[in-house]
């Protein structure tokens, strides 16, 4: 069995790496929005637009958002009337989130922090989970996935928006050049942390390509997956049924 997983380009103890993620989102919490608008310039908020149209929140569903940190997600569905859980293992990420409900006035989301691997809920409650860009950051990917189909309602929906390898020809060579010197540069310019940013970077580079995570949705148990690629797959939307 082996013990190790990547961190970034490293290769470290299991045990060590959720604390180390936990560290690199608890320094980057407060400007992580303020980021992720700079790192994409602000594509960001069409992607999760287009991912949120995919899940199609309904009024009276349960929709468990996890790693849901800042509500990005959360708030969109909302918005349809759905009742949101919104989950993350981090606390500061989630302080964030209440926060920023509070001032857009989401009253009735219910803020939990969770661990993806051992989640608290019980087998069958929610009617769709979401995450989104927080699969990578999971130390136990097949753990956080056999969790998610555990949750779910029968007829209930996995949904997960990720980064990915762009399949376009020429642009992989430009996304590369441009993530890996200026992201962690705007890393240091805004939020004062440039190391943080170079993982996060790093993190989807050891991330697996669409077709094969597509494969660890259905070895979770999900049917009908499927992968919708944007930009050619540098971000991917990803989804599964429980039947």
């Amino acid at each position: 069995m082996n013990d190790q997983v990547s961190f970034g380009y490293e290769d470290v103890p299991i045990e060590e790496k959720t604390a180390r993620v936990g560290a690199v989102f608890s320094a980057v919490a407060k400007k992580y929005d303020v980021m992720n608008d700079a790192m994409s310039g602000g594509m960001h908020r069409l992607w999760k637009d287009q991912f949120v149209r995919r899940v199609k929140p309904r009024e009276g569903e349960q929709i468990l958002d996890m790693a849901g940190g800042t509500g990005d997600i959360a708030f969109r569905m909302a918005e349809r009337g759905a009742t949101i859980t919104v989950s993350d293992i981090n606390q500061d990420m989630l302080d964030v989130g209440i926060e920023r409900a509070m001032e857009r006035g989401f009253d009735d989301l219910v803020w939990s922090r969770q661990n993806a691997e051992e989640l608290t809920f019980p087998d069958r409650f929610f009617d769709a989970y979401t995450i989104a860009f927080g699969i990578r950051n999971v130390t136990r990917i097949d753990k956080a996935l056999a969790e998610a189909h555990r949750v779910l309602k029968h007829g209930g929906r996995f949904y997960c928006l990720e980064f990915s390898t762009t399949e376009w020809p020429g642009f992989k060579e430009v996304y590369d050049a441009y993530s890996h010197k200026l992201v962690p540069w705007l890393g240091e310019k805004i939020a004062g942390d440039a190391e943080s940013y170079r993982y996060l970077i790093e993190s989807i580079r050891r991330f697996p390509p669409m077709r094969e995570f597509e494969g660890m949705i259905r070895e979770a148990g999900f049917a009908r997956t499927k992968v919708e690629p944007i930009l050619g797959g540098l971000v991917a939307i990803h989804s599964g049924w429980k039947i």
